[in-house]
């Protein structure tokens, strides 16, 4: 078939590629694709289009070319310039050409030449031989052109007159003539473009396209306009779909780009299409809601009455059941609990409690009444489902009773803080590192109690940490600074014709440290003379005159004074006064000088026989004890023995007998720690705290301060015995009269006896009231490997003492109550 060229400015039909032919992507049927070239010679780049329409009321008349007048254009259809800023560039694929239509209201709307062919059905209709004389129409009925359908009739429009582009154009071909017309060697394939003819404007007899809406406006009078375009410049580039429409006007000047107008396509105002689906989506939602609405209304409805969902009460499930079947589920679970024992621990103490001693009950309606009423809140609800919630049972309780318990533990819980130390095997000085201490948290015990008695699980109490004041860098620095120089080598004591040798075992001995949380160090070393001049008195006893202090003889029976002697010897705090300094220094001789001085005696002949010691005034003995607190109670009956407290004066049992260390002569013996039997250095003491504690309590004298021991011992007397430990329990009485008061102790492996002498004043007696209010004893577990004695235990009550004392000069008499609570003796089980 011959090829036609395409002049210079006409727009040529791109024909299908192969690859299309064979089945490669093909344009959508109703895109228009167009190749675009400049004429030749103009300026590449600078490429227009334009569209140009005959109106029906042009001055001049009708064109003759035309087949049927159309009325005139509105003005607001103006052509659409496209200029490319790149000519050799391809045009994205799949974009198609767009035309702004104008309605009738004078708004525009944008649409894609391929959408209104959409809109409109496809330009070519088998059959329809006015469509096919027609051709491919502006407003987007254009079908596209292969190479199939050079077999189809088409008539060329006659050009504009006057037009260059009229003047290249080939003939129309007769009607129903296949053969198209003869084209220039150069010339391109071209793209006509027909009007579109309203309906009154087709051709007569013409039959009107199937399918095809109809057209109406002043756009359906546009003429049917051949654009030239002239022959594509530039290197050859792979074809790609192009909307881009470039032309010239005739003469080749460049003329304005404008807009293309398209015809309305008939389809809905925008948004028109969505009115529907928003109006779905609507209803579906009010759906939803309303069915969401139905399920909480029944939801409410039928979970009124019941415990809330998800409710635990001591980690029994009650939620979603009425109160009624709640509070049976409580009882089965919780009641057995009422009567039985509930564990407490403490740190490493284990007890039981007795809950009906403490008076621990359960208040059932309290507890569901806790757990709230259904909630209103649909989120809540909803999480309902998923989540539980924890409610504590509701209690009452005897508070008193809860925190006696509570006190009766706490002895076995409390453990002061141990400062570091050094101590010393044989000259060997080791650290020993601080250890915090605790105690119970009564009061916080006693809530805790009351809240979980009754979750079946062991109840946790709180304590109160009690951190030692020293650190290991402190013990640390006591050993460098101290402990090591003071033994390193002995120290010489130079006498009046004799020397003694002070060892470095005897300074070991002799050596402590005292915890000083204020001081720096907090480390204070200390040296305990008596120690040292035990070592060193043997040594120099050659070089001394004894005194003797004025005394009384018990031996006869009677008591005989001995009459005072003053001596002469070594004045041992003075030598030792800077002993700490030798010890430690690097540059000072190891060498004391030793200090004699007279020394009168304490207590003179005279002094004594104007103290009015004439006679007995109390005795009081006690027994029973072990052989190794018996040791403990002879040596602190050796140390009161011959004490006599002048009128006024306060005796203080620590005073006269500490410090009760192994040094001073006390063994490990028996001891009350933390509310139970244990063992320590200096037990038994108490023993003789309670024996001197009677006899002056029998002579008159003012009780100062003691204390009872926390729970009764058999063999004192009920509300009328002491305790002493260390510094911190002590037992102190007054002379309150005008004549000196004499103690004499009396030990045997089987007792011990203190008698006062003196000048009696008071006939007393004693009258102990009945015991009351008792309390059961609790177990105590103490783990293996701590020291323990293991003991049955015995109840707690409170009782009273009077003291009843009558003035043997005046018979006036008086009257002194006190009152004493013991705690309940613990069950101790050891090693559990």
């Amino acid at each position: 078939m011959p090829e036609r060229h395409a002049s210079p400015g006409e727009v040529t039909q791109r024909p299908t590629s192969a690859a299309e032919t064979e089945g490669g992507p093909q344009p959508d049927s109703a895109d228009v694709t167009t190749d675009v070239t400049a004429p030749a010679g103009s300026a590449p780049g600078k490429e227009a289009v334009q569209e140009t329409r005959q109106a029906a009321a042009e001055p001049g008349g009708t064109d003759p070319g035309k087949a049927s007048a159309a009325p005139a254009e509105p003005a607001a259809s103006e052509a659409v310039a496209t200029e490319s800023a790149d000519p050799g560039a391809p045009a994205p694929a799949g974009n198609r050409p767009t035309a702004d239509a104008a309605n009738g209201d004078g708004s525009e709307e944008r649409a894609t030449v391929g959408e209104a062919a959409e809109d409109r059905g496809a330009a070519a209709d088998s059959g329809s031989a006015a469509d096919a004389a027609a051709g491919p129409c502006l407003d987007g009925d254009a079908s596209e052109a292969t190479p199939s359908d050079a077999s189809a009739p088409a008539a060329a429009p006659p050009a504009p007159a006057g037009s260059a582009a009229s003047a290249a154009a080939a003939p129309a071909a007769p009607q129903g003539s296949a053969t198209p017309a003869a084209r220039a060697p150069d010339e391109q394939p071209t793209q006509t473009f027909a009007a579109v003819g309203s309906q009154a404007g087709r051709t007569p007899g013409a039959p009107a396209r199937p399918g095809a809406a109809p057209v109406g406006g002043p756009w359906d009078v546009a003429a049917t306009q051949v654009i030239p375009v002239s022959a594509a410049t530039g290197p050859a580039r792979t074809e790609q779909p192009t909307d881009r429409i470039v032309a010239r006007a005739a003469g080749g000047v460049e003329q304005p780009t404008e807009r293309i107008q398209m015809p309305p396509t008939g389809r809905p105002p925008a948004g028109a299409a969505g009115r529907p689906r928003r109006r779905k989506r609507l209803l579906i939602g009010a759906a939803v809601v309303g069915l969401l609405a139905v399920l909480y209304t029944a939801d409410v409805l039928l979970s009124l009455g019941s415990v809330p969902r998800g409710v635990k009460v001591a980690g029994l499930e009650v939620g979603g059941l009425s109160r009624a079947d709640a509070e049976q589920q409580l009882r089965a679970a919780i009641g057995p609990r009422t009567t039985q024992p509930v564990t407490v621990t403490a740190g490493e103490v284990q007890s039981e409690i007795d809950p009906r001693t403490a008076g621990l009950k359960v208040d059932w309606t309290a507890t569901l009444d806790q757990a709230g009423s259904q909630p209103l809140n649909p989120i809540t609800r909803i999480t309902s489902f998923f989540t539980t919630r924890e409610v504590g049972v509701v209690n009452t309780a005897d508070e008193r009773s809860v925190t006696t318990a509570m006190e009766q533990l706490a002895p076995l819980v409390d453990t002061p803080p141990t400062e570091g130390n050094v101590r010393f095997e044989g000259t060997t000085p080791i650290p020993v590192e601080p250890v915090d201490g605790r105690k119970l948290d009564v009061a916080a015990a006693v809530k805790v109690l009351e809240r979980d008695w009754a979750s079946g699980r062991p109840v946790d109490l709180p304590l109160i940490p009690l951190p030692a004041a020293t650190t290991v860098d402190d013990v640390q620095q006591a050993i460098d600074t101290v402990a090591v120089p003071a033994v390193s080598a002995p120290v010489t004591i130079t006498g009046e014709g004799a020397q003694a040798t002070l060892t470095p075992t005897a300074i070991a001995s002799a050596l402590s440290f005292r915890a000083d949380p204020e001081g720096s160090p907090k480390l204070v070393p200390e040296i305990n003379i008596e120690t040292v001049t035990d070592a060193v008195k043997p040594q120099l006893a050659s070089t001394e005159k004894p005194g003797r202090d004025a005394s009384i003889d018990f031996s006869s029976g009677s008591p005989v004074v001995v009459p005072s002697q003053d001596g002469r010897g070594v004045d041992y705090d003075a030598t030792f006064k800077d002993l700490l300094t030798v010890l430690t220094s690097k540059n000072s001789p190891r060498q004391v000088t030793a200090v004699y001085a007279d020394q009168p005696a304490k207590l003179t002949t005279d002094e004594l026989n104007k103290l009015g010691i004439v006679g007995e005034i109390s005795s009081f003995t006690t027994g029973g004890f072990a052989a190794d607190s018996g040791r403990n109670i002879r040596r602190a009956a050796e140390q009161i023995n011959g004490t006599i407290v002048k009128p006024g004066e306060t005796l203080s049992l620590n005073a006269v007998t500490n410090p009760r260390n192994r040094a001073n002569g006390y063994v490990e013996a028996g001891i009350i720690e933390d509310g139970h039997p244990a063992r320590g250095v200096g037990g038994g003491v108490s023993q003789v705290a309670t024996t001197l504690y009677n006899a002056a309590y029998f002579a008159g004298m003012v009780d100062v301060a003691h204390k009872e021991h926390s729970y009764y011992i058999s063999r004192y007397p009920v509300a009328r015995e002491a305790t002493v430990f260390d510094n911190v329990i002590d037992l102190k009485f007054r002379n309150d009269g005008p004549t000196g008061v004499l103690i004499q102790t009396i030990w045997t492996p089987r007792n011990l006896t203190v008698k006062m002498f003196g000048t009696k004043r008071y006939e007393v007696t004693s009258t102990t009231g009945p015991r009351t209010n008792q309390t059961p004893p609790s177990t105590v577990t103490i783990p293996a490997g701590k020291p323990c004695s293991p003991s049955q235990g015995a109840p707690g009550f409170t009782a009273t003492d009077t003291r009843t004392l009558r003035n043997l000069q005046t018979g006036a008499t008086r009257s002194e109550t006190r009152t004493v609570k013991y705690n309940p003796s613990p069950i101790v089980v050891c090693g559990g």
